[in-house]
């Protein structure tokens, strides 16, 4: 099995977040250190459940389930700094990059992700990637968020291509949902990247 580009995609969507960019043991790190901060302990179980939602509602599940006296929104703010800070320590995940790289200039490509503008624009800068694609579309670009399909849905309307001829690359259950509802090609991309949460 290898990763490839269907014969039927005429442009490609790529996740940022464990697709193009190894980042998970990152946020499992800001998460813990916020935490760590507020006297209280991060449930590294969200990550799995939750990847592909914007920070927001890992932030309302936290302080939900914590029962914090704090503002998600202000638990965001705590949490995207402390994330930023570390964005050097970010990894690309080769064996897509490789493969998006050797699309770039023969179809449209896009990134539908469920992170921030700030922080998709740090992680493509970091990884020397940004400059590869048509466009991006963030968690701020959108209202309703992965399951939904909106994000992938106005890739494709920027690119302007059929939603039935975009591939998806995901590594996120709830993107997968949201490529699946949007009628797309479906790439599940993590045989193909390390799991932070088994090392292997």
């Amino acid at each position: 099995m290898k990763l490839e580009i269907y014969p039927l995609a005429k442009a490609l969507i790529f996740d940022l977040d464990g697709t193009l960019s190894d980042s998970l043991p990152v946020h499992l790190a800001s998460w813990h250190a916020v935490c760590e901060r507020l006297n209280c302990t991060f449930d590294e179980r969200i990550m799995v459940e939750m990847t592909g939602a914007p920070t927001l509602l890992f932030a309302e599940r936290i302080v939900r389930e914590q029962k914090l006296q704090i503002k998600p929104e202000e638990l965001v703010v705590l949490k995207q700094q402390e994330f930023w800070q570390k964005i050097n320590q970010i990894k690309p995940h080769d064996t897509v990059i490789r493969l998006m790289k050797k699309a770039h200039g023969t179809m449209p490509m896009a990134i539908g992700t469920g992170a921030s503008q700030m922080s998709a624009t740090l992680q493509l800068k970091e990884l020397g990637i940004d400059h590869l694609f048509d466009f991006v579309v963030t968690a701020d670009d959108v209202d309703r968020h992965k399951p939904e399909p909106d994000t992938f849905l106005k890739c494709a309307e920027l690119m302007g291509v059929e939603p039935k001829y975009c591939q998806v690359f995901e590594d996120g259950e709830l993107g997968m949902q949201a490529a699946e509802t949007a009628g797309m090609l479906l790439t599940d991309v993590r045989p193909f990247v390390t799991d932070p949460f088994t090392n292997s």
